[in-house]
């Protein structure tokens, strides 16, 4: 059996209805609630039902941090990303699905890197999948195959020079742009299909952050090489905005938002609960902007997290402020 809707064996009909019922109190979270988006949860963990409820909980947790059910409408990837990451959805396959191309050869990927940061590439895939079925790159792959599982490790193929046969197993020819062995150009002809598919290029240097940018920091700090700094943020009230800028001197810089889980005493980084995930940037590059929104009140620590580096302390210059609800929502009001 696929384990698909109308397709199910006892055994993955039970597991179903368990998952349901596992999964009720953030049933009204998932962005499709079908049967047969669970089910895309259970098949990616071969219908184990702990490991896929686990699995869906954490996507939650991502969405809600980056805050993906609103992203399409209030987030718009930079100019540089716009027109010159590589890639596009065109035509589809045999069986209905669309196709997306992302175009490795001719991407600037160091433009890019000086240009954008790494939460707005990051922002771009989302929105790309938010608007689009689920994809996979296969780059690297023989170094993630370890890691996945069966049925993901099915929808992966990696083809040698046979490459354009294959392509046409599983998009028709019509469907498929001529410069990949189809039929598909573009209306004025053109065999790359450019009006659907981004090829990127080299970005100019017009577009680097860092030498067009002079931002004005109020707080500059040093921090050794294996350690880390805290600041601490009090907020009052709940659904305040934290927000921040940072950029970086000597190399990446991680940085992530806990909450203390008791109020008035001292907590180890550990004994705290982690709201926003420590990621590391390279805001030695692009400066960092940012902000989270607090659904209730207590004291928030903004870690930045040099403990990774045993050989370089970095510099880092930054900007922190709380912003209160009305004021965040009478900024909302005023934005074209």
């Amino acid at each position: 059996m696929s384990g698909r809707v109308g397709d199910l064996s006892p055994n993955q009909a039970a597991a179903l209805e368990q998952f349901q019922k596992r999964i009720k109190d953030v049933y009204d979270q998932l962005p499709i609630q079908s049967d047969h988006y669970l089910l895309r949860w259970l098949r990616a963990r071969s219908f184990n039902i702990l490991k896929s409820e686990a699995m869906l909980r954490k996507h939650l947790e991502f969405r809600k941090r980056l805050n993906v059910n609103a992203i399409l409408e209030d987030w718009k990837p930079p100019e540089v990303i716009e027109n010159y990451l590589s890639g596009g959805l065109c035509g589809y396959d045999r069986e209905g699905s669309p196709v997306w191309y992302d175009i490795i050869g001719p991407l600037d990927p160091k433009g890019i890197l000086m240009s954008a940061s790494k939460q707005d590439f990051i922002k771009t895939k989302i929105r790309d999948c938010e608007l689009l079925p689920p994809k996979i790159f296969p780059i690297a792959y023989n170094l993630i195959k370890p890691f996945l599982c069966e049925e993901t490790r099915r929808k992966i193929i990696i083809v040698g020079a046979n490459w354009k046969e294959v392509l046409q197993k599983y998009v028709s020819p019509d469907q498929l742009p001529m410069i990949y062995g189809g039929k598909l150009t573009d209306q004025n002809g053109d065999p790359y299909c450019k009006t659907m598919i981004k090829y990127g290029g080299v970005v100019p240097k017009s577009y680097y952050i860092k030498d067009s940018v002079d931002v004005q920091y109020e707080n500059c700090i040093t921090i050794s090489r294996g350690s880390d700094h805290q600041l601490e943020c009090e907020v009052l009230v709940p659904n305040c905005l934290i927000r921040w800028q940072f950029a970086s001197d000597g190399g990446d810089i991680g940085f992530g938002i806990y909450i203390k889980t008791k109020a008035g005493i001292k907590q180890k980084i550990t004994e705290m609960q982690e709201v926003l995930l420590t990621t590391r940037y390279n805001a030695h590059l692009v400066p960092e902007d940012g902000s989270y929104t607090c659904e209730e009140p207590g004291t928030y620590v903004l870690r930045f997290d040099n403990t990774y580096s045993i050989l370089q302390s970095k510099k880092i210059h930054f900007t922190v402020d709380v912003v209160l609800p009305e004021m965040h929502t009478q900024n909302l009001e005023e934005q074209p």
